[in-house]
């Protein structure tokens, strides 16, 4: 009945924290305050199981070895170890706080109230994130401690938002989950020996007898007889102690070491049976009950085999707890301690030769943990040791490990209380002894200082190089030396531009120099050849763009450590160069410096001329900008005065050669004598290109001409693109509209919307220029109908055309052979005539050309006919007064037609 009531309050309570996270009801807190202590504390940490639950094993359990155990631990980790539902928070947990105010006092208060709390809310978010102290209360500025340990984030802000009296802000509480670092995050060593300890203990048969096992109630002898006689026995260890010898009488063995004992049964029986004698072995050992009490993660009494030791009992019990000692773990018999056993012997050491066999009735007692000292920093193991009879430093040391190759031996620092209860921080040289021989108190803290990741006598060797890294530096050593041939770089590396990054004087000021690599190899040991000084960084970049990252990280440390009276050394190249960009001012750069940083010029510069801008402060604080024309070619020629000499913020801006372009191209297909992508000059025709190739085969129809143009189809398809997306509002408009007006012919008018946005949306622009080419070609070249070529331009001349075509809303839109006796209603009726969508008064004629059939008057106008020539399209619009709610789609079912029209000539390639 006990375990009914607990279970429903369980279940109650469970179902707030979890399901709702709301303050409980009158009633919920009724039942929770009638609970005893350390119910209500299992709730609070998540527990479902009855405390009273949770006794230790009792010492009148009688169960096998391996079933005892196991038993003692599954049952104790059921009742003590279930986890919370829901994370919760704990002691020392890191927490995030973003207050506001509360919105239902927001407009009661006062101004000055007001502008308090709104101080307060910034002071609080400026302390972010917060810590829980050991006790689980949030500590903020302003406000007594708020417990909180045990809740989830939910129901931690709920606790601090409904409670005015402790903080009068609407609160949101969430829970970091960071890993602490440092001598926080260190864990006590030894204790994760026991987190994975098995379950269970099988008896051991298959073992070699210890030759200090002591023989017990329980055991089971095999004796086998050989000579005169041969029999095999098997005897049981009474509770007396004897054994009961068939012919010999009773022998006691109880208390003796399995050696004695042997010795003894062999005697007796040499003895005793003439001729005969003894083979004594131990075929089962017996079962001895252990008490494991202390500072025990699961203490009780455990039912081991015979063979068992300290630390079999250790793991039966799941090990000690982090309060419990692993270096002073005492086997007591019969109120006295026997053996004491320092667990770091088996876990540095690996030595057991302290374990010892338990005896039943045997206790082992693990005291409270002794002195310990955290180790941080440069060790193998950093941990919390514990400490046994005096210890130096040196000696934590080994427990941690040793030092790792990483290690700063001359930098180590002990901080521990003195006898003034003061903590002072003593330097600790460990390469001296008198300092490894300091000695190391209760609660100390060592801390092993990393070496500094600077290279002291050496340079680095870093970019396009096939084997970079650190190379020794000696006293002269030059650039030559570290990069000795060409062979060194990868291919493509700029041979010309090598950045060296150097720190110098005792403030480590940043400086960069270049050098020319080629001119270096060519005469080693001369100025070209730079000095190298120790922690030098040489970078070897490639020709291709995409030194931005490493000059930037150079350039902003020399911004850094810039001032008014040092501005920032970086100047600019820019214009056409192989690699434009910003670069480090070196001491001493000119003209052909900064053109050697960029890569060189490239195919386009232009090489007579460039342009310098300077800028440079007055006397009167102004900025004043100065253009300085830049003799190029003499640069180029070694001219020590052209070469002139850079200022901070420099800008060279090399210009390109006039008129100079990628080359231009334009494609002939179709009936041309040689077809094919043709290079133009500047300013070149089309009748002029066409001469070059031949002119147009007999069977060219240069009154079906398609000639299209690549940035007209950009501009074409950006306008159908614009158009698309005003008639997607237009349609959601007609919908809202239809659907006021009831359904009726809206749905119609609404689908048809939809159609054409679909067909305009998957248009594409051709990009067609509508030309006369028959009239260019009779003219001849300088015509001015003449067309001036651009890159890209294509021209397609069809073969001699025989039919007509006919698209739009028509019953079958198709292709009519040519009959010069068929007017355009004709071909119109030879089509199936027009749908009942159809704009008869509006059918128009586009040529083979792309133009639009004219005549005086509108081309639209009712009953208007034209004549109908080889190649022509017809073209029969939608009635778009039929959807009066979309004025522009007129516009729209043109556009679409004429670009069906154009796309039909132009896919005929």
């Amino acid at each position: 009945m006990k375990r009914t009531v607990w279970t429903f309050v369980a279940a109650v309570w469970l179902a707030f924290s979890v399901a709702a996270a709301q303050t409980p009801t009158a009633d919920q807190l009724e039942i929770f305050r009638n609970l005893t202590p350390e119910q209500q504390q299992a709730l609070l940490e998540g527990r479902t199981s009855p405390p009273e639950d949770t006794a230790a094993p009792r010492a009148s359990d009688n169960r096998p070895a391996a079933a005892g155990a196991e038993d003692t631990r599954r049952r104790a980790a059921a009742d003590t170890q279930v986890e919370p539902l829901i994370p919760v928070l704990k002691p020392e947990d890191t927490v995030l706080v973003e207050p506001a105010l509360l919105d239902s006092r927001a407009g009661e208060l006062a101004g000055v109230e007001r502008e308090r709390l709104n101080r307060l809310m910034e002071l609080i978010r400026s302390r972010n994130p917060y810590q829980l102290d050991r006790n689980g209360q949030l500590n903020l500025p302003g406000f007594v401690p708020i417990a909180l340990s045990g809740l989830s984030e939910e129901q931690a802000t709920q606790r601090l938002s409904l409670e005015p009296a402790l903080l009068p802000l609407n609160v949101r509480l969430s829970r970091l989950p960071l890993a602490r670092t440092g001598v926080a995050g260190l864990k006590r060593f030894g204790y994760d020996l026991f987190d994975n300890a098995p379950s269970t203990f099988s008896p051991v048969t298959d073992a070699p007898v210890p030759v200090d096992y002591v023989v017990g109630a329980g055991d089971v002898l095999d004796v086998q007889l050989y000579g005169s006689q041969n029999r095999n026995l098997r005897l049981t260890v009474g509770r007396d102690g004897v054994i009961n010898f068939p012919d010999l009488g009773p022998i006691r063995v109880s208390g003796m070491i399995f050696n004695a004992a042997r010795q003894v049964i062999e005697g007796r029986v040499s003895q005793q049976l003439i001729g005969v004698q003894a083979s004594v072995s131990i075929s089962e050992t017996r079962s001895i009950r252990v008490l494991v009490t202390g500072d025990v993660r699961y203490p009780g009494s455990y039912t081991v085999d015979g063979f068992a030791t300290m630390i079999t009992a250790l793991f039966a019990s799941g090990g000690a707890t982090e309060i419990g000692s692993l270096r002073n773990i005492q086997l007591m018999r019969q109120g006295a301690v026997v053996r004491r056993f320092d667990l770091y012997d088996l876990l540095i050491r690996g030595d057991t030769s302290d374990d010892a066999q338990l005896l039943p009735g045997d206790v082992i007692f693990i005291p409270p943990v002794g002195p310990t000292v955290s180790v941080d920093g440069e060790v193998k193991r950093p941990a919390i040791y514990e400490l046994r009879d005096q210890t130096s430093v040196a000696d934590v040391v080994r427990m941690a490990g040793g030092l790792t190759p990483e290690a700063d031996t001359t930098r180590a620092s002990l901080t521990q209380l003195d006898q003034a209860n003061r903590r002072p921080v003593v330097d600790v040289n460990l390469t001296q002894p008198a300092d490894a021989e300091l000695r190391v108190a209760n609660g100390a803290v060592l801390r092993i200082a990393r070496l500094r990741p600077q290279i002291d006598a050496g340079v680095e060797l870093e970019g396009f190089v096939h084997r970079p890294g650190p190379v020794a530096w000696r006293e002269g050593l030059r650039l030559t030396q570290v990069i000795g041939s060409i062979d060194e770089l990868l291919p493509n590396a700029d041979k010309n531009y090598v950045l060296i990054r150097r720190e110098s004087g005792p403030d480590r000021r940043i400086s960069s120099f270049s050098a020319d690599l080629i001119a270096a190899l060519a005469a080693p040991g001369s100025a070209a050849d730079i000095t190298l000084a120790p922690r030098d960084r040489i970078v070897v970049f490639d020709l291709a763009p995409g030194r931005e990252r490493i000059i930037r990280s150079l350039l902003d440390e020399l911004r850094l450590q810039s001032g008014l009276a040092n501005p920032t050394e970086v100047v600019e190249i820019s214009g056409r160069v192989k690699v434009p960009g910003e670069y480090p001012q070196e001491p001493g750069m000119r003209i052909s410096d900064l053109l050697r940083a960029g890569g060189g010029l490239d195919s386009a510069a232009y090489g007579a001329t460039a342009e310098l801008i300077r800028s440079t402060v007055t006397d009167a604080d102004a900025r004043l900008t100065e253009l300085i024309e830049i003799d190029l070619a003499a640069v180029r020629r070694g001219d020590a005065g052209a070469n002139i000499q850079l200022q901070p913020f420099d800008h060279l801006i090399v210009k390109e050669t006039p008129e100079w372009g990628s080359q231009e191209s334009v494609t002939l297909r179709g009936e041309v004598r040689f077809p094919g992508t043709y290079p133009i000059r500047r300013g070149e025709t089309l009748v002029q290109l066409l001469e070059r190739a031949g002119g147009l085969t007999t069977l060219a129809f240069a009154e079906g001409s398609a000639f299209t143009r690549e940035d007209l189809r950009e501009l074409e398809q950006a306008q159908l693109d614009r158009l698309a997306e005003r008639a997607r509002g237009d349609l959601a408009n007609m919908a809202l509209q239809a659907a006021n007006a009831g359904p009726g012919s809206a749905a119609e008018v609404l689908q048809s919307g939809q159609s054409l946005l679909a067909e305009l949306q998957q248009t594409r622009a051709t990009g067609r220029f509508v030309i006369d080419l028959p009239g260019l070609l009779a003219e001849g070249a300088g015509s001015n109908k003449d067309v001036l070529l651009r890159n890209g331009d294509e021209l397609y001349i069809p073969r001699l055309r025989q039919e007509v075509t006919v698209i739009g809303e028509v019953q079958n839109a198709t292709s009519h052979l040519f009959l010069s006796s068929l007017s355009r209603d004709d071909y119109v009726n030879q089509s199936g005539g027009t749908s009942r969508r159809a704009d008869r008064g509006r059918i128009y004629v586009v040529r083979a050309d792309g133009s639009v059939a004219t005549r005086s008057g509108s081309r639209f106008a009712r009953n208007y006919n034209v004549a109908i020539k080889p190649g022509d399209t017809i073209v029969v619009p939608m009635d778009t007064e039929r959807m009066p709610r979309l004025p522009f789609w007129q516009a729209v079912t043109q556009i679409l037609y004429n670009v069906a029209v154009s796309v039909a000539a132009v896919n005929s390639f």
